[in-house]
């Protein structure tokens, strides 16, 4: 229901930045609480920043605290992740991820809708 299509992945080095995209429906997005996971081949999807309905919440892993911003713009009905100073590690398939109750997603199980993926490559 949220449509989720995320974008802005790319090959960059390490100390660049980089801002990805998610954009949901116009209905339904802005009331869905949002999180950004990663994942890397063999290994679980980890959570990384989420936004809750009206981005009164935020969260991020420790991983990037200090580094990621996550934001949401209603008008777009968009979630951002700005990605500052990165490094190798990094590097994974990024995925939007929506939550129907609109709290923070912390949690593959409070997962109820994913986008398709964008890459990100950090080279050090």
């Amino acid at each position: 229901q949220a449509q989720l299509v995320e974008s802005g992945g790319d090959s960059v080095r390490s100390g660049e930045s980089l801002r990805l995209s998610c954009v949901g429906s116009k209905r339904f997005f802005n009331d869905y609480g949002v999180g950004w996971f990663r994942q890397v081949l063999g290994k679980e999807r980890e959570f990384v920043a989420t936004i809750s309905r009206g981005a009164r919440s935020t969260g991020y892993d420790d991983a990037v605290k200090g580094r990621f911003t996550i934001s949401r713009d209603n008008i777009k009905s968009a979630v951002y992740l700005q990605m500052n100073n990165l490094k190798p590690e990094d590097t994974a398939t990024y995925y939007c991820a929506a939550s129907k109750w609109g709290t923070t997603v912390t949690n593959l199980y409070d997962v109820d809708e994913w986008g398709q993926g964008t890459q990100v490559a950090v080279s050090a």
